[in-house]
């Protein structure tokens, strides 16, 4: 597993947009799926967008348009682009990583999750 470390989250206006960054230690090669969740309070917890090693991206149809995943393997780092914010993408966001792609019951299986940031869509 490796640590992963989230940045960029903040409050901004509702239309406006943010991009979270995800650093992740260790071997970031052999990672060869990464993606992002998030959580409302009172919500169930969301798979938000999905990269894996060849580039293959997924998202959920409620950001699907307005966000986007990407990763560097030069600088070991994820980023999630998200544009046109809704008060409702107000959530924490997780980075998640796993080096094998394992699906059960239709979801990815992440092994390895980062501390959380904070993301408040103000209307």
């Amino acid at each position: 597993q490796v640590q992963l470390v989230e940045s960029g989250g903040g409050l901004v206006q509702a239309g406006g947009s943010l991009r979270l960054s995800c650093e992740a230690s260790g071997n970031f090669a052999a990672i060869n799926i990464m993606g992002w969740y998030r959580q409302a309070p009172g919500n169930q917890r969301e798979l938000v967008a999905v990269i894996t090693s060849d580039g293959s991206t997924h998202y959920a149809d409620s950001v699907k348009g307005r966000f986007t995943i990407s990763r560097d393997n030069a600088k070991n780092t994820q980023y999630l682009q998200m544009n046109s914010l809704k008060p409702e993408d107000t959530a924490v966001y997780y980075c998640v990583a796993n080096e094998v792609i394992q699906i059960v019951s239709g979801v990815p299986v992440f092994g390895s999750w980062g501390q959380g940031t904070q993301v408040t869509v103000s209307s």
